[in-house]
């Protein structure tokens, strides 16, 4: 157990080291810097004071005040500019300080970084088909041989799709359908599953059997189930023979679709003259008009009704949960069909008959309906996207422009990382687009050939596949965690016994759950610190260092910026400024319509999308977060809960079922910020946007109890949490509380208070686990003498039909490749810190990465090395890791 005692922080640099590593001081001036305690650090650190530039002054004030807390002396590049490390975010303890370091290069290839979500069913998702999906409603079209969906009905109630047919098994997502050509836009189950968290957060309010009577017409979809033929007998019917008067609920299901379809064109064509465009009533009337019930449509007498519930706060709340759960699907109201008594109002739970979400129960013009590409298939696509070193906003921006789509229409589950291959769902509000459609316009099929598409790597690093309709876009937050395939190259370890050490030491005490540098941006310029100018208000101070010049960009940026910072030219700052680099532009192009003006600098922020101004404040939170964690270890160590710790009550549930409210890298973490609207809101007339919006609860914070010297052992440290700064947390109890609130009081920013007139900048703040345990994780040692040479496989690769992956016996250099999967709150690269401990800021890599002595051995061929000349302790230990 470690003691209580406070210790004084280490260097990474001053844990052991292999002697065989390549120094990095062997760089030259210009190479990046690549460790605080380094001689090319101290050099540079020594340049910087000696210099007392202004540039490394500039450099130094944009990090926030409260990094004088972190006691980490400053760090400069030859030319004077700042070079942000992990202590520079918060980032300085270890969990295994007894285990020595296990060195090694991460993110040496972009295949050296695996990562493939794991969806709500707990599947991993992989590209399946590269092939050309087939809409299967289309009748009279033959589909490819061999292809259907995936039968598999009782493997999950998770989202329900169109089936979409190709020549190979579509994507795992694909559950629950049928390869029969019908239109199943409201006749499908919900479009999204029922899982723990439903039944959490009815229980307060609702009874056991209330619960599954509401369970269970969720679960059969908006429109009531058809009846066989067997059951048309309760139904009123007309004993006429001409069908044409006979109610369509008196026909057998088989029968159904045909005469809706006939029965509506006749009304529409003869009935009384009202014409086609909404069967009776036209647009606004009981036909297929706006707000009108679809021609043929049966009537919905299933509802739930609660038990008597006397407190008006409780009636408030549940309306609020339904609305939060089912997104506006269902409706919930006061039960006016009997008196009050004094038990208290039931609640009453059915359908929403204005449907929910786009295209849902809100009917159609005319003939609108009958349309091919949008009436017969939901309105959404699902596909699985493929990026390598993309950012995901950069690859839905691709997306965007290369499907002729709004990016507002494209949603995902999660962000992933920029430097690697990585693999997830995407959900597209199609529109008129069709499967085919998009699959021809992301491939480029105007100008490709099929066999060039089914033989060739996608366009930029991009490459989507396994298309399905969906009822239901994806939302930040709709997954389990991610699976991670990570190789660690030209790994170098005293023994195998350490090597076993270290990764059992992840695999059973975990490591600690910092937010990674990922979060934190790549630049100069850190993220968080453009969040700190954003959280007060200082609007101008967030665009300079927006749009700042920071070293090591691409030299057209470095153009772009210098066009408007050095020569005032804005036009051709925007001619020059990548449409990858969004921000920047989207101030340019702000200032441009101004005519040039810069005052309205919230004005330009306001028109960077929401999803990145957010990861600016989150990135803030972020490091605060890192920084007392940090304390925290550092003063009560890894190994047990103390008094003054916080932890949950009862675990939290959240969309991705992790418990914690956190995302991979961007939480929208503003639910609760429009609590004006509650259950009352009227949604007659509402787009389904403008639905979706109102339909946000106010956030409620979860229930956490500060620990004490009477109750602190009935709890372990895997319990133990840490706030992210907000409006709705407590602090830590004891000096790390008072701790955490000096450095936000440095920074400008009342702890007590992060209300903004912006709404969007208001912080309900919200809790983390201090560690994180990875599950199924493996590791296995391979060898390698090419360092260019791939040692895992991209899912794109595989069905492209590439070479896969050739171990060589005899490589010269080692590799560890590991395998595990971590919930959707955690960071890999903070795992693979803990192994190695050593920086993981991607400067500090690139720098190994160009001093490894693999380096030399590009493009040999490991039967082609004469002589290994490695000295007899190299021989050693590669001889007892073989063993």
């Amino acid at each position: 157990m470690s003691s209580s005692a406070i210790r004084e922080r280490e260097d990474d640099e001053e844990l052991a080291r292999s002697p065989k590593r390549a120094k990095v001081d062997e760089l030259t001036d210009d190479g990046p810097i690549v460790a605080d305690t380094s001689p090319l650090m101290s050099a540079a650190i020594a340049a910087g004071d000696s210099k007392e530039s202004t540039s490394a002054v500039a450099a130094e004030s944009v990090l926030p005040p409260s990094h004088a807390l972190l006691g980490i002396a400053p760090t400069f590049s030859s030319n004077g500019l700042r070079q942000v490390l992990q202590t520079d975010v918060g980032i300085s303890e270890y969990i295994s300080r007894d285990v020595p370091p296990i060195s090694g290069i991460i993110k040496q290839r972009f295949t050296d970084f695996l990562v493939f979500e794991v969806n709500q069913d707990h599947q991993v998702i992989h590209l399946k088909s590269l092939d050309m999906p087939e809409s299967s409603s289309k009748k009279g079209k033959g589909t490819n041989e061999g292809s259907s969906s995936t039968a598999d009905t009782g493997a999950s109630i998770a989202q329900p799709q169109e089936p979409v047919t190709s020549a190979e098994s579509n994507t795992v997502e694909e559950l629950s359908t049928s390869t029969e050509a019908k239109d199943k836009d409201d006749s499908t189950p919900a479009d999204i599953p029922w899982n723990d968290q439903f039944t959490e957060k009815l229980a307060p309010y609702l009874s056991e059997a209330s619960i599954d009577q509401l369970k269970t017409m969720f679960l059969e979809g908006r429109e009531p189930p058809r009846v066989t033929d067997s059951g048309w007998g309760s139904r009123l019917i007309k004993t006429t023979e001409d069908s044409a008067e006979t109610p369509d609920a008196a026909k057998p299901s088989e029968e159904v679709d045909a005469l809706q379809s006939d029965d509506t064109a006749k009304r529409g064509k003869n009935s009384s003259g009202r014409g086609d465009r909404g069967g009776r009533g036209g647009r606004g009337g009981r036909g297929r008009g706006r707000g009108g019930r679809q021609g043929g449509e049966r009537e919905d007498h299933r509802k739930v009704l609660s038990e008597p519930i006397s407190s008006k706060t409780d009636r408030t709340v549940l309306h609020q949960v339904v609305r939060e759960l089912f997104g506006g699907k269902l409706d919930s109201e006061t039960d006016m069909s009997t008196p009050a008594g004094d038990d208290g109002s039931r609640i009453v739970i059915k359908w929403s008959r204005h449907g929910g979400g786009r295209g849902g129960g809100r009917g159609s013009r005319g003939g609108r309906g009958d349309r091919s590409d949008r009436g017969n298939h939901p309105p959404y696509i699902h596909f699985t996207l493929q990026k390598t070193n993309r950012d995901t906003q950069d690859a839905l921006g691709y997306l965007s422009r290369t499907l002729h789509v709004n990016i507002k229409d494209l949603a995902v589950a999660g962000t992933k990382d920029k430097r690697g291959v990585t693999v997830q769902r995407v959900s597209l509000r199609r529109g008129n687009k069709t499967v085919e459609d998009i699959w021809k316009s992301a491939n480029q099929f105007n100008r490709r050939s099929v066999q060039d598409i089914l033989s060739q790597r996608g366009d930029r690093g991009v490459r989507i596949a396994d298309f399905n309709y969906r009822k239901a876009g994806l939302e930040l937050g709709m997954l389990k965690g991610n699976a991670f395939v990570i190789t660690l190259r030209n790994v170098q370890v005293e023994n195998v016994e350490t090597l076993d050490r270290a990764m059992n030491s992840i695999k059973h005490k975990g490591f600690i759950n910092y937010y990674g540098m990922q979060r934190f941006g790549t630049a100069a310029v850190p993220t968080h610190s453009i969040g700190l100018a954003i959280l007060k208000s200082d609007w101008h101070k967030a665009v300079s260092l927006i749009l700042q010049n920071r070293p090591g960009e691409h030299p057209e940026v470095v153009a772009a910026r210098d066009a408007w910072l050095v020569d005032g030219d804005l036009d051709r700052a925007l001619a020059l400024m990548p449409r990858r680099v969004v921000a920047e532009r989207c101030i340019l192009e702000s200032y441009k319509k101004q005519g040039g003006e810069t005052r309205n600098a919230m004005g330009a922020l306001s028109t960077i999308p929401r999803n990145l101004r957010l990861m600016y404040v989150h990135a803030y939170q972020s490091y605060v977060w890192n920084a007392i964690v940090s304390e925290r270890i550092r003063i009560h160590g890894p190994d047990k809960a103390v008094p003054g710790d916080i932890v949950f009550e009862s675990e939290p549930a959240t969309k991705g079922g992790s418990g914690e409210n956190d995302g991979m890298e961007v939480v929208d973490d503003d639910a609760g910020n429009d609590n004006e609207k509650q259950a009352t809101t009227e949604e007659k007339g509402m787009s389904s946007r403008e639905r979706k919006k109102a339909a946000k609860a106010a956030y409620v914070a979860p229930s956490i109890r500060i620990l004490t010297e009477e109750n602190a052992h009935q709890y372990s440290i895997f319990d133990v949490i840490m706030p992210l700064p907000g409006r709705d947390v407590d602090y830590p109890g004891g000096t790390l509380g008072e701790r955490y609130r000096e450095f936000l009081r440095l920074d400008g920013l009342d702890p007590d208070n992060f209300i903004r007139k912006q709404k969007e900048y208001t912080l309900n703040g919200s809790y983390r686990k201090i560690l994180q345990v990875p599950k199924d994780i493996s590791w296995s040692i391979l060898r390698y003498t090419d360092p260019d040479v791939p040692l895992a496989q991209a899912d794109e690769d595989k069905l492209l039909g590439f070479d896969p992956p050739a171990v060589v016996d005899d490589g010269k250099f080692r590799a560890l490749q590991i395998n595990l999967t971590l919930g959707t709150a955690a960071y890999a690269t903070m795992a693979l810190r803990e192994i190695t401990k050593t920086e993981t800021s991607s400067h500090f890599q690139t720098g190994l990465t160009q001093a490894s002595e693999d380096q030399q051995f590009r493009g040999v061929v490991a039967g082609d090395v004469a002589e290994l000349d490695d000295g007899d302790t190299e021989m050693e230990v590669s001889n007892m890791l073989d063993s």
